[in-house]
């Protein structure tokens, strides 16, 4: 018998991957069953489990390659110098991340936004879940403080802001961003990246020019 490629098993976990997001994103979490994901990607039961034991590992799996994916391009980010401005940054990794997932569609909508908060109300009652998306964003927020730390070394952001502060922003913009997405609607990254842009302009009367550089 031939031994199934490397290619075909990623190819094929994908493919469950993507059809459960789309499921989960249509229908909720709860009312998605194993049967909808298995006649959403038109296999098997034994393919389908071969790779997840059930929707708890899909949605897992799910979430972890995402913060995976994102955590990765911060953290590319921050071992630049320095590193790109917060508004062409987030619109990067967002962009990116948006059209990676670009061919999952549901009622004529992109399918992220809703999965994204469908993910968040399970949380609330799937402790294991819940702890995949806290270990994530705990990394994503280090990455985030890592370029922050850089822009204050630059001399390109104040040094007295806690760059944990600036990095829990900065997630907080791109969250409140896909909620908006998922209730009101899809619009261009380039949104978000404007209106940063526009805030990132603002001075007011009595705040200090940015430090020199550190070191």
């Amino acid at each position: 018998m031939a031994r199934v490629s490397q290619e075909h098993l990623d190819a094929r976990r994908r493919q469950i991957l993507d059809g459960a997001a789309l499921c989960f994103a249509r229908n909720g979490f709860h009312a998605t069953s194993m049967q909808d994901v298995l006649k959403e990607v038109d296999l098997s039961a034994g393919a389908v489990y071969r790779y997840f034991n059930g929707k708890e590992e899909l949605i897992g799996a799910i979430v972890a390659e995402v913060l995976g994916s994102v955590r990765a391009a911060f953290e590319e980010a921050a071992r630049q110098s320095p590193p790109p401005p917060p508004d062409e940054l987030v619109a990067h990794v967002l962009g990116r991340t948006l059209a990676e997932r670009a061919s999952l569609v549901v009622d004529g909508r992109p399918a992220f936004p809703r999965l994204v908060v469908q993910v968040w109300t399970e949380t609330l009652r799937n402790e294991e879940l819940a702890a995949i998306l806290r270990e994530g964003y705990g990394s994503v927020r280090g990455a985030w403080a890592r370029i922050v730390e850089s822009y204050q070394d630059a001399g390109m952001m104040r040094t007295d802001v806690d760059p944990d502060h600036v990095a829990r922003t900065m997630i907080a913009c791109v969250l409140g961003f896909i909620a908006q997405q998922s209730l009101f609607g899809p619009a261009p990254v380039d949104v978000l990246r404007q209106g940063l842009r526009a805030l990132m302009s603002m001075r007011s009367e009595d705040e200090p020019p940015a430090a020199p550089a550190r070191g």
